[in-house]
């Protein structure tokens, strides 16, 4: 497992931590011109728990590679948190913003993989 790999599952760990469910992650390393190599994107509930879902893949990321974030944007009303790790954005919404957003279809080509919800 390579290191990118390694913060995927990491931040997919912190996801499941706090049941965040409906991840999906786009391997994007194959193709040209993107400005990560993955993307990990997943939804909470209410604006609560996409709080606590950013908090949990912050800490369990920290804690199993070392990595920080080189930002993090939508805090402020937790409708939707962009974590970029350079290697990888992990994306936190709440259903409806993902749905009016759709990311998850934004690269055709790219390698798209659904993590089955733990519950």
């Amino acid at each position: 497992m390579n290191e990118t790999e390694k913060l995927v599952k990491a931040a997919i760990d912190g996801i499941q931590e706090k049941k965040g469910h409906n991840i999906t992650t786009i391997d994007l390393q194959d193709i040209d011109d993107t400005i990560t190599k993955f993307l990990v994107i997943c939804e909470g509930n209410s604006p609560t728990q996409v709080s606590a879902i950013y908090d949990s893949v912050r800490e369990v990321v920290r804690q199993k590679t070392g990595q920080k974030p080189t930002a993090i944007d939508g805090t402020q009303n937790c409708l939707w948190v962009a974590m970029d790790y350079t290697d990888m954005v992990v994306h936190v919404f709440l259903p409806e913003a993902r749905e009016f957003y759709d990311i998850d279809n934004l690269w055709e080509d790219a390698i798209v993989t659904d993590i089955p919800d733990l519950d």
